[in-house]
This record gives C-alpha cells, structure tokens and sequence, in this order.
C-alpha cells in the first residue's frame, strides 16, 4: 500500500461524478465573524462540489489572506456572492425553486438524521453566528430547521464543523 501523491488524488477527485443535487447545493453563510470559519466553507464546499456560498451580514468575503489560509485556494474553485439584500435573495432563491434550510436548533428543528429531502427542491443551507446561531429576523425566511444531534454537556459545534457535518450527512442522503 502506497499512499496517493497530490495529482493522483486530483485526478480521482475530477472522475467523480458530484452524487444527486448535491452540486445544486447552495452554502449561506450570515453574520459568522471567523474568516478560519469562512475559509474552511470554501474548502469542504470544494471536497463536497457544492454550487456556491453565499455570505451576508458582517461575515468576510474574500480576498483576505486570513480565508486563503485556511481554504487552501478553495475560494478560486468555488462560486461566491456577497449579499446586500438579505429579503431579496431570499425572495430569488425561492423563486428558484430553492427550500431555504437552517442549521438551527428550534422548536420545530428535524434532526438532521431524519430529514428526507425533497426530490423536487434544490437546496440553500443556512448557517448562522458562532454564538448566537442564526438571527432570529432571519428565522422566519426559513422554509425548515435541521440540527445535528448532540449527546454531550455543550450544544453546539464550531461553524465550520457545522458546515462539513452538515455536507457529509447531505452527501450520504443524496447518493
């Protein structure tokens, strides 16, 4: 057993085929202060094909040497938008025919285990602050929550965590 050089694993990496929708997939990024946090979106969006990130509020976009670092190049692969208009694109998306899901534990969050996506929907993930969640102004633009079950004493994970657990369990549903 040898393991794979760098251009080995490029080529085995553009054969793939992205599985399902999952290269629809849109990431929203709102009000996450961490450029390591935005730069590691760009990266597991990239490893995932994800379509593109979207970023409004105060979250930073590029260039900055700050997300370079962490994603790698990532931010060249990957398409970007930067948001003025929170309600307008929300209004776009759906007019897309996007389902607008947040990564948010509510009353009313299905885990993300037991969510079963829509075949007829593309799909815009929505994650918030990495302390205080989404804001609740944007609450009510969401179509539907999903949280990832947690068993320990804290109750939440880093937003970049968030993002790659997030984009695995789509992948599985998605193949």
């Amino acid at each position: 057993m040898q393991k794979l050089s760098t251009r080995e694993i490029l080529q085995q990496n553009l054969d793939r085929s992205v599985p399902g929708q999952l290269n629809k997939l849109n990431i929203w990024l709102h009000n996450v202060r961490s450029m390591h946090n935005v730069g590691a979106a760009f990266r597991s969006a990239d490893a995932f094909g994800i379509q593109s990130l979207l970023f409004s509020g105060y979250t930073p976009t590029p260039p900055r040497p700050e997300i370079s670092k962490t994603a790698i190049g990532a931010e060249k692969h990957v398409e970007w938008e930067s948001i003025e208009e929170t309600e307008t694109k929300v209004k776009q998306l759906k007019e897309a025919g996007y389902l607008l899901v947040g990564l948010e534990q509510t009353t009313h969050s299905i885990l993300l285990p037991d969510y079963e996506i829509p075949s007829d929907k593309s799909i815009c993930l929505i994650f918030g602050n990495e302390v205080t969640g989404l804001d609740k102004d944007f609450l009510p633009h969401i179509d539907q929550f999903v949280e990832i079950p947690q068993y320990g004493h804290k109750h939440s994970l880093n937003v970049s965590v968030t993002v790659g657990v997030a984009l695995y369990a789509f992948l599985e549903k998605y193949w």
